[in-house]
């Protein structure tokens, strides 16, 4: 169980950087990208979708930490729960909207819909 959560934690890192460096090269549409390009970011859209969904419940324990580091630690025990269950909401909605949808280039060329991309990223 440990080594595949290893597994796919590297492969969404790994479509998290080629997605990001794909965008910075300037705009992109459907109409100008390869088909490659599109099923790639398709499939970039899909699975951040799907870590999402699934790793939704980790902004609980990050905007607790998070908050008491800002905000000093009892306003991480009282308010940091209820960012944390308000993100992950967010979270878990946006990936399963994103994991729906993920054959829609919207928002820009399958964007995130947010950002951070992953609940492990910085914000």
């Amino acid at each position: 169980m440990r080594k595949s959560f290893i597994v796919l934690s590297l492969v969404l890192m790994s479509l998290s950087l080629a997605n990001s460096n794909a965008s910075a090269s300037g705009y992109q549409t459907v109409e100008n990208s390869s088909p490659q390009d599109v099923v790639d970011h398709m499939a970039a859209k899909g699975v951040r979708g799907a870590a999402n969904l699934v790793t939704g419940w980790g902004e609980l324990p990050k905007q607790i930490y998070l908050t008491g580091v800002r905000d000093g630690w009892l306003r991480g025990t009282v308010i940091g729960p209820l960012k944390g269950i308000g993100m992950t909401v967010v979270r878990t909605v946006s990936g399963a909207g994103e994991l729906i949808t993920f054959f829609i280039p919207f928002p820009g060329f399958y964007d995130p819909w947010f950002e951070p991309r992953f609940v492990w990223q910085n914000e």
